[in-house]
């Protein structure tokens, strides 16, 4: 089994930063990309960014020049820089990786979810 636990979430002004962790443990033979999405209430859950195992990036317009994810793959951590934050960045942010089983089976998982609330 395979857990995904999420933290770095909260409320911050207009202008300001915040800094995301998603860690993944359990048993599995390696991670493929680690992603973030978001929500915001009355929409569709949206891809924020992207990186790929070999570092390969990844972001919405939306954010771009703003947010910046990166991994630590000694600690199966993925991370998401989010600076600049505006008002309509206010959603609930979720880390989805993708794992090799070890089983040889790609599989993804989905985090909690970590509440962003940016105010004006």
């Amino acid at each position: 089994q395979v857990q995904l636990v999420e933290s770095g979430g909260g409320l911050v002004q207009t202008g300001g930063s915040l800094r995301l962790s998603c860690a993944v443990s359990g048993s599995f033979r390696s991670i493929a990309e680690m992603d973030w999405y978001r929500q915001a209430p009355g929409k569709q859950r949206e891809l924020v960014a992207r990186i790929a195992s070999g570092g390969r990036t990844n972001y919405a317009d939306s954010v771009k020049a703003r947010f910046t994810i990166s991994r630590d793959n000694a600690k199966n951590t993925v991370y998401l820089q989010m600076n600049n934050l505006k008002v309509e960045d206010t959603a609930k942010y979720y880390c989805n990786v993708g794992v090799l089983s070890n089983t040889m089976d790609i599989l993804t998982y989905w985090g909690q979810g970590t509440q962003v609330t940016v105010s004006s």
